[in-house]
C-alpha cells in the first residue's frame, strides 16, 4: 500500500511538471531559432524579436483570467482541454505566418492556451496540499520542469541543424498531445462538486474583491510579478546576449542549459529545505543574497564594457541559484490564504504578476543593446524593492501577532 501510494505521489509530481514544461519547451526550444524566424518574417531586429518570448507572457496573463474563473465552475480537466486546443491552434498559425505582427499574435494565442496547464497546475496543487507541503511540493514540480529548459535550447538547435525552423513548433504539439493523453487518463478531478462556484458576470469582481481582503496574497503576488520580469529579460535577451555580444555561437544551448541546472539544483533543495525552516523565511534570505548578488555585479562593472564569459556566467549561475528559492515560495506564500478560491485566485495572481513583470521585462530589455549591465541593473533594483517590502509586511505581521498576543 505505501509502494503504490509513492508511486502515485510520484506520477503526480511528474504528471504536473509534464503538464507545466509545456510552456518551458515553447519559451526555450525557440531560443536559437530567433535569428532564423527573424530571416522568415523580414525582421531581424533584436529589440522587435524579443516580442517572441515576451508576448506569450501577455498571453499567460490573458487566459488566466478566463480560464481560471472557468476551472473553478466546470472543473480543472475540461479546462485544460480548452486550453491545449487553443495551443495547438495558435502553434499553427505561427507555422504559417509571415510577418512578425502574425508570429506576435501566434504567440499571444500560445500563451492563453498555456495558461491553463500554467494556473490549473497550481490549483490541483493547492486542491490537494496546504501551506509549508504545497510549496514543498510545488518545489518538487518545479525541479522537474527546470529539466526541459536545460534540454530546450538544445533540442531546438538540434531541430535547426536537421530541419527548419517551423519543426520546433512541430515537436512542441507532439508533446502536447502526449502529455494531454497523459492527463486525460490519469489524473483524476481534483475540484469536488460541493466546490464549484457558479460561473457568472461577477466572478472577476467577487473574485477580486476576495483577494484583496488578503493582503499578503496580494503584496506577495506583486513581489513575484518584481522577481519574474527581472528573469523574463533574460530569458527574452539571452541568445543576443550570448551569440551577438559573447559570440558563443553553438555553444549556447550549453551554457543556457547550465545556468538552468543552478535553478533546478535550488528548486530541489527547497523542496528539502521548507519544510524545516518554512516558505517565508527562505523566500526572505534568498531575496536578500538575489539583491546582494546583482548589486554586487552592477558594482564592479559599472560604466565597463562586458567581463569575460566566465564571470558572467558566475554571476548568472549564483543569481539563478537564489531563483529556485524564491519562484515556488513566493507563489505558494501569495495562495495559502485564498485556497478557497484556488482557480480564480492562481489566475488573479497569475495576472498581477503577469501586468506586473511585462512592463519590467520591455522597459529593461530595451537597453539590451551591447552589455550585459541592464540585465543586473534589473535585477537588482527589482530585487531591493521587493525585499524591502517583504521586510515591511514582516515586520506589519509580526507586530500584528503581538497585539494579539497581549489584547
Amino acid at each position: 500500500m505505501q509502494k503504490d501510494k509513492k508511486k502515485n505521489h510520484f506520477e503526480f509530481i511528474a504528471l504536473m511538471a509534464s503538464l507545466m514544461s509545456i510552456v518551458a519547451l515553447s519559451i526555450d526550444a525557440l531560443l536559437p531559432a530567433i535569428p532564423d524566424i527573424g530571416k522568415t518574417i523580414g525582421n531581424q531586429d533584436s529589440t522587435d524579436l524579443q516580442q517572441l518570448i515576451t508576448m506569450i507572457f501577455l498571453g499567460f496573463g490573458i487566459g488566466q483570467l478566463i480560464l481560471g474563473p472557468l476551472s473553478d465552475s466546470f472543473g480543472r480537466k475540461p479546462i485544460m482541454y480548452i486550453g491545449f486546443s487553443i495551443f495547438i491552434m495558435a502553434s499553427f498559425v505561427c507555422i504559417f505566418s509571415t510577418s512578425l505582427e502574425w508570429m506576435l499574435v501566434g504567440r499571444i494565442l500560445q500563451g492563453i492556451g498555456l495558461s491553463a496547464p500554467r494556473t490549473i497546475c497550481i490549483s490541483i496543487i493547492r486542491d490537494s496540499h496546504r501551506g509549508n507541503y504545497m510549496a514543498r511540493m510545488m518545489s518538487f514540480v518545479t525541479a522537474f520542469f527546470i529539466l526541459v529548459p536545460v534540454i530546450a535550447p538544445a533540442l531546438g538547435q538540434f531541430i535547426l541543424n536537421h530541419f527548419n525552423w517551423e519543426y520546433i513548433f512541430f515537436t512542441q504539439l507532439f508533446f502536447a498531445v502526449v502529455v494531454t493523453i497523459w492527463f486525460w487518463k490519469r489524473q483524476p478531478e481534483t475540484l469536488h462538486p460541493e466546490y464549484k462556484i457558479p460561473f457568472n458576470k461577477h466572478v472577476f469582481i467577487n473574485g477580486f474583491s476576495e483577494l484583496i481582503r488578503y493582503k499578503e496574497a496580494l503584496v506577495f503576488t506583486v513581489l513575484s510579478g518584481f522577481i519574474t520580469g527581472s528573469f523574463m529579460v533574460y530569458l527574452s535577451s539571452a541568445q543576443h546576449v550570448f551569440i551577438d555580444q559573447y559570440k558563443i555561437g553553438d555553444n549556447f544551448p550549453y551554457v543556457f542549459a547550465g545556468l538552468a541546472i543552478s535553478i533546478g539544483v535550488s528548486t530541489l533543495l527547497n523542496g528539502t529545505l521548507v519544510v524545516r525552516f518554512g516558505m517565508r523565511r527562505l523566500a526572505l534570505t534568498s531575496l536578500a543574497a538575489f539583491s546582494v548578488i546583482s548589486s554586487t555585479y552592477v558594482a564592479l562593472f559599472w560604466n565597463t564594457s562586458n567581463p569575460s564569459i566566465f564571470i558572467l556566467v558566475l554571476f548568472l549561475g549564483a543569481q539563478f541559484f537564489t531563483l529556485g528559492f524564491l519562484f515556488g515560495n513566493l507563489r505558494a506564500i501569495a495562495m495559502e490564504p485564498i485556497g478557497h478560491i484556488a482557480g480564480i485566485g492562481a489566475a488573479l495572481t497569475g495576472f498581477i504578476s503577469t501586468i506586473v513583470a511585462i512592463p519590467i521585462a520591455t522597459f529593461i530589455g530595451g537597453f539590451m543593446t551591447d552589455s550585459a549591465l541592464p540585465l543586473f541593473m534589473g535585477f537588482a533594483t527589482c530585487g531591493t524593492l521587493a525585499l524591502f517590502i517583504f521586510l515591511f509586511m514582516k515586520r506589519h505581521r509580526l507586530y500584528r501577532k503581538f497585539n494579539l498576543k497581549w489584547s
